[in-house]
């Protein structure tokens, strides 16, 4: 008998026996059969162990290794301010300094008269004829109020320069734009026609509620 012959009758007889098995007598199943049992059986309970205790750990130490990565984030980022809370302080009080020193710049609704003859006696000393100041709609932005001033003059460039800079002196906060420069009519011959819209500003407690 060859061996193939041998091998082949071999594997027939075990499966004979696999089948021929007593699952009542279990000592009394053939060597093979047992180891074979035996290691089906590690394999299931290797298998199962691994889904059900090891995937779970494993998934769990996942979940702490992020969150102590979050935490060691969030532990310098306030080991980081703490460090400086000083100096935020410090800024912070600037902050508030450089704050209330704009708003008392900003004017109040009973200085605008006053504002007016500033702008006024700018416009006359730096020679321009004040055709009008009128005042326009105020506006309330997010935490003051903007009031336009619609202004009129003639006169030459050196006259619109000085006047200009003598706004920008002025102690409260005024802007100027939205301006044209065009010839004057014919009773100012040579002359320049300017109109001019100035800006003013004062704090408005209504409008800082709203964005509270």
């Amino acid at each position: 008998m060859s061996a193939a012959e041998k091998k082949a009758f071999d594997l027939q007889e075990f499966i004979q026996s696999l089948q021929e098995l007593d699952y009542e007598n279990a000592g009394a199943w053939p060597a093979a059969v047992k180891a074979l049992a035996a290691v089906v059986v590690l394999v299931m309970v290797v298998g199962l162990g691994y889904v059900f205790e090891i995937t779970p750990k494993y998934d769990q130490l996942q979940r702490l290794t992020a969150e102590e990565s979050s935490l060691m984030e969030q532990y310098e980022a306030r080991a980081f301010k703490a460090q400086n809370l000083d100096q935020y302080r410090k800024q912070l009080d600037e902050m508030e300094d450089m704050f209330g020193s704009l708003l008392a710049q900003l004017p109040k609704e009973t200085e605008v008269p006053g504002l007016l003859e500033d702008i006024t006696h700018s416009g006359l000393g730096s020679g321009l004829e004040l055709r009008e100041i009128k005042l326009g709609t105020e506006a309330v932005k997010e935490f003051y109020a903007e009031l336009p001033i619609q202004i009129a003059a003639t006169g030459d460039y050196h006259g619109f320069g000085a006047f200009v800079s003598g706004v920008a002196a002025l102690p409260r906060i005024v802007t100027l734009g939205d301006f044209s420069i065009k010839r004057s009519s014919s009773d100012f011959a040579g002359l320049l026609s300017l109109d001019i819209t100035a800006k003013t500003y004062r704090y408005s407690s209504r409008s800082a509620g709203k964005g509270r």
